[in-house]
Formats: C-alpha cells, structure tokens, sequence
C-alpha cells in the first residue's frame, strides 16, 4: 500500500467529514426545518434560559402560536400560583406569557433579542416590565450583557439596519461593550454604522457569513437543550388556584399564602429570601441606598432603543411600572421623593411618545404580600398587574399612535432630573 493511499484511509475520512460539516453549517436548507414541538416551546416559554433569550428558532415558533412576549428581567424568575404564566395556564387563556428575561437582562439586552422577532411583534402585543434597578448611573452591567449577548441577533439587526438614528445609536452602545469587540470585522463595522457609514462589502460578506453558520447551528441544536423545571413549577403552582378566575377568592388566598411565606421578618420578605440574603448582614444595610438615585443613568437611552423598536414593528405594548417594598425603601433610606421623580420621568419618555397603556404600580409598595421581597413583585402584586394584563391581551384595546423623539437618546436626557413635562 502506498503512502498516499494510507494517509488517504487516515485523513481521508476527516476531511470528509469537515467538508460535510462545513457544507451543512452554511446551507441555507436548514431553515425549512423549522418545527418546534409545542413541549419544546412550553418548556422555553418558562426557562427563562440563556440559549433561548439569545436562539431565534424557539422563540419565532412560540409567538406564532398564541405566546405573547414578556420582556423583563428577573422579576419573572419569581413563581408562585399567582404568576402571569400560572394565571393563563390554570384559566385557559387565549394566550401563554413567553418570558424574556433574567437576573442582570436590561434596555439594551431586550433591544437585541428584539432582532431576532421582529416580525412576530409586527402588529401585535407585548408586555413590559420596567425595573427602576435598571436606571443606575453605570446603565446595563458590561458582565451581564456580555452573558446574554448573541452573535446571530447582532448580526440579523446590522443585516438590516438603515442608518436611521436608532441603528447609529445601537451601535455606539455596543461598541461600548466588550461583546461588540469581539470581532474585529464585525466590531469595525459597527464603527462605521455608528459613524453613519455602511459596513463595507468584504465587512458585510463575512456577517452574512457568520450569520447563516448561527442560524443553522440555532437550528440544529436549540429545541433540544430546554430545560423543563419552570413548567413543571408552574404545573404545581396552578394546583393551588380555585378551579374559576374570581379576584376576591384569589387575593384571599394571595394573602394567606403572602402571610405565610414572609412570617420570618418585619418587612414581609419571602422567608427563603431573608434567610439567605439578607437576615445575618440586615443591620449593615440599614440607610445603604440614602444616596441611590435612578434618575440620571445611560438606561434612558437604552430604553429608548426599545421604544423605536417597538414603533418600527407597530407593537401595542403595555408597560408595568413596579413599585418597591415600602417597608425595605424606609429602612435602607430610598428616596420616595426620586422614587416619584423616576415615575414621572420614564412615564413622560413613554406618553410623550405615544405610548399610553401604562399599568403604573409605583404607589403600592406599602400593601400586605404585594411584595415577594425587596423589588419584585408577588402575590397580591402579580394580581394586580393581571388585571391590567389580562383584558389588554384577550380584549380590543385602542391601536397606537407613535410619534418617536430622538431627543431621547440624548445624554441632556439621560442627566436630567428635573423639568419631565
């Protein structure tokens, strides 16, 4: 046997299989396998997992099929029996939360994941969970982002960027990342977007590149590591509920339910919570956030990136403006007086804009079990939203009318904390 032909037997299989590898990697072929199985999407729809905020597949399936997207951030990781996901399935909604979002996810990550659902927002409806955490003067944590950022939705959004105002802003903010630096191409194209410019041609040879090479690897790999422990929690939680949707019965069960899972502690935090977080080190934090203030961060800016999104696709929105646990706000020394400044400054960048379906529950931090802890809500808190939620997805509600001012992007607004009117 010659060399060659035993190096052929050797490498030979190798090679083929990397040709084969490379070849199905690029292929556009994948995309017409499509289908999600409805456990997959039940199961992503809860997850709230990194793989699916960043995939694209997983999620354009379920929102074509009676999910409705629920941006926020890790207010949604808080399941009890009175959570949106538990309320739709135990009362058989005509829609099911799919939930975006996690500890550390702000402004500018839901911006991105917008990209790769575009057009299943397009004229529909959506929720939104405003966190005021999110408007500190840092703006969205570097670390975090870069932990939710994805590749295939950067690059579906600079495939179809125009260099409107919002794209040139987006990508200034991603530049300001470590994530947008981490390919030289793509981050050089970035630059030139942000500049006003088009990427180049080679720049944008390689993005589509780079961009069909994640789609199919989003499709060959996402639906099958989803995992199933949220739906399974939600399944228990609907087993506590009464078999009809009666607001009075829910809130009496809210509450008992609330007073028993904060029984450890005067601030009507969740017991698991305070015994883990906060019991053995609360003294030290008595005043910590006296100077805490969420009016003057980069996170306007974000936030308006969404905004933009939003009118671009026509999606009617309704925006949940939580409060904070008014018992733990005294004790730390968090400003009321700003806490109400923020309201009226995130509540002006919104109807001034046209964006009027606002469920503002700043004023309710001080009622029994709203509360799970400090900053998300609970019980009596998921409640009330539902019943802003509820009849604004299953009901007829007045289509918007969105007039987009630029001036939000500006760092003038990003630092005022004055003047909201």
């Amino acid at each position: 046997m010659t060399i060659k032909k035993r190096l052929f037997e050797i490498f030979g299989p190798i090679l083929f299989a990397a040709v084969l590898m490379f070849a199905v990697f690029l292929s556009p072929f994948w995309i017409k396998f499509n289908y999600v199985n409805p456990r997959v999407q039940r199961n992503a729809a809860a997850s709230l997992s990194p793989l699916v905020l960043k995939g694209q597949l997983i999620k354009r399936s379920a929102l074509e099929n009676h999910y409705v997207p629920f941006f926020g951030s890790s207010e949604w990781s808080r399941f009890d029996p009175f959570h949106p996901s538990v309320l739709a399935a135990k009362y058989h909604r005509s829609y099911r939360p799919f939930l975006l979002g996690a500890r550390g996810s702000q402004s500018l990550t839901q911006f991105f994941v917008m990209q790769s659902i575009n057009h299943q927002m397009r004229n529909k409806k959506a929720i939104f969970f405003i966190s005021p955490q999110w408007f500190v003067p840092m703006g969205e944590d570097p670390n975090a982002f870069a932990y939710y950022y994805s590749p295939l939705q950067a690059t579906s959004w600079i495939q179809s960027e125009t260099g409107s105002k919002m794209d040139r802003y987006a990508a200034y903010r991603l530049l300001q990342m470590p994530s947008g630096n981490s390919d030289n191409i793509i981050s050089s194209a970035l630059a030139r977007i942000a500049a006003g410019l088009k990427p180049t041609s080679s720049q944008m040879f390689y993005i589509n590149y780079r961009h069909q090479v994640l789609l199919n690897e989003d499709q060959i790999y996402s639906r099958f590591r989803i995992p199933a422990n949220n739906a399974v929690t939600i399944s228990k939680d609907a087993k506590q509920l009464p078999r009809t949707d009666n607001n009075q019965r829910l809130d009496r069960l809210a509450g008992q339910i609330g007073k028993r899972q904060t029984n450890s502690n005067r601030f009507l935090i969740n017991n698991q919570f305070w015994n883990r977080r906060l019991k053995h080190h609360v003294k030290k934090l008595k005043g910590f956030q006296s100077q805490m203030s969420f009016l003057k961060s980069p996170e306007y800016g974000d936030f308006q990136l969404v905004l933009n999104q939003f009118a671009k696709d026509h999606t009617n929105v309704l925006f949940v403006i939580p409060p904070v646990n008014r018992r733990w706000q005294a004790y730390t020394g968090l400003s009321a007086k700003m806490l109400a400044q923020f309201d009226k400054k995130i509540t002006y960048q919104l109807r001034s804009q046209g964006f009027n379906h606002i469920d503002d529950l700043s004023r309710d931090g001080n009622i029994d079990y709203f509360m799970s802890d400090t900053i998300h809500p609970g019980w009596r808190g998921w409640l009330k939203m539902d019943q802003a939620i509820d009849p604004f997805l299953t009901k007829k509600v007045k289509t918007p009318h969105y007039v987009i001012n630029k001036n939000f992007y500006s760092k003038k607004w990003q630092q005022t904390d004055t003047n909201f009117d």
